[in-house]
């Protein structure tokens, strides 16, 4: 324990302000490593997933499913069962409930110079406080719970939440299980590894290479489809995965793993915290994330599709504001590419 934790200090110096933050995940993770013993290496996902979806499953759903991203409702203002719920909440109960990151820089973090109580801040952070503002009149009444990669989805079913926004993208195996916004979020896969790394990115460069993912996460299904339909080398190890994404990055300063596959808006975050490691080639997919709430809980989807509708549209504390305060310092400037597509709502019911 001793000795990893100093190596980890060692790779972690010179990071600078975000560093504390990363550390601090990073030491827990080294301590819950030690915990597990073995993770998951050896048997594919860890079975802390609240659902595993079968490879029949998810090519019926694939079958079954166009453009997920469309799957949504028409945006309304009105208010419903499950807003009246949430409205009849008293006292330090009224509040909006929503899983969150916490330890994704720039999307869901708290500040490292907060203090033990840092205050949560990002992007996905301002998109849940206007969500609670339109609902309950007050953009501070929201109770946001951390909640890891694999369990966004239990935690919806489970009613521990009332909506989760954290980078989730919208796909058609989810929207089997959870109902989605329209897409607030344009991203894709990509590679992060470390700058001396020979991998050039999602090529034949990754034979031989093990690759961390987050359980439950589009990245590792990507993964286990293209390695079965050959689309992948073979010897390319995708069995380690992990239940917070972040902790994938911990695995690669550790030298446990040789690259991690996640969202591109997420690597470049890890990639502005840890000046040795870098994106690796394009993204190789093109994702959409929304913002996911229960199935059933119509009323809910509509007023926040409605709330995304003046997000993008606000150009004096909108989308465009967002990206610039918080993602412009990692994607850039230009925010084109990132941009929602113009919403389209085909569910009926």
């Amino acid at each position: 324990m001793t000795t990893i934790a100093r190596h980890l200090r060692a790779r972690l110096k010179g990071w600078g302000g975000v560093g504390a933050m990363a550390t601090v995940c990073a030491l827990v993770l080294v301590f819950a490593l030690v915990l597990a013993c073995a993770g998951s290496p050896s048997g594919g996902p860890s079975g802390t997933t609240g659902r595993t979806v079968s490879h029949a499953a998810r090519a019926q759903a694939d079958e079954d499913c166009t453009a997920p991203e469309k799957q949504t409702l028409s945006p309304s203002g009105a208010d419903g069962p499950t807003i009246e719920a949430i409205k009849n909440r008293r006292g330090e109960k009224r509040k909006l409930i929503v899983g969150v990151d916490q330890n994704s820089y720039r999307w869901g973090y708290r500040d490292p110079n907060g203090g033990e109580s840092g205050t949560l801040e990002g992007f996905d952070i301002d998109l849940a406080h206007r969500i609670a503002e339109d609902i309950l009149g007050d953009r501070d009444a929201v109770q946001f719970k951390a909640i890891p990669t694999d369990q966004r989805i239990p935690a919806i079913q489970d009613g521990r939440v009332d909506m989760v926004v954290r980078t989730m993208t919208i796909n058609c195996a989810r929207i089997e299980d959870v109902a989605f916004s329209a897409p607030y979020f344009r991203t894709g896969q990509q590679v992060l590894a470390p700058k001396s790394s020979p991998i050039t990115g999602y090529d034949e460069t990754l034979a031989d290479q093990e690759i961390c993912t987050a359980t439950g996460s589009t990245a590792y299904t990507k993964l286990e489809t293209d390695k079965e339909a050959g689309e992948l080398p073979a010897s390319t190890d995708i069995r380690t995965t992990v239940p917070n994404q972040l902790d994938c990055l911990v695995r690669l300063q550790l030298g446990e793993v040789d690259a991690v596959v996640t969202d591109g808006a997420l690597a470049a975050s890890q990639a502005a915290q840890d000046p040795t490691v870098q994106l690796k080639g394009e993204a190789f997919t093109t994702e959409y994330y929304g913002v996911a709430m229960k199935k059933e809980a119509d009323d809910l989807v509509r007023r926040v599709n409605r709330i995304l509708v003046d997000f993008r549209g606000d150009t004096t504390d909108g989308w465009q504001d967002a990206y610039t305060e918080w993602l412009s310092a990692t994607l850039g400037d230009d925010s084109s590419g990132s941009r929602p597509p113009a919403p389209e709502y085909l569910r009926e019911n």
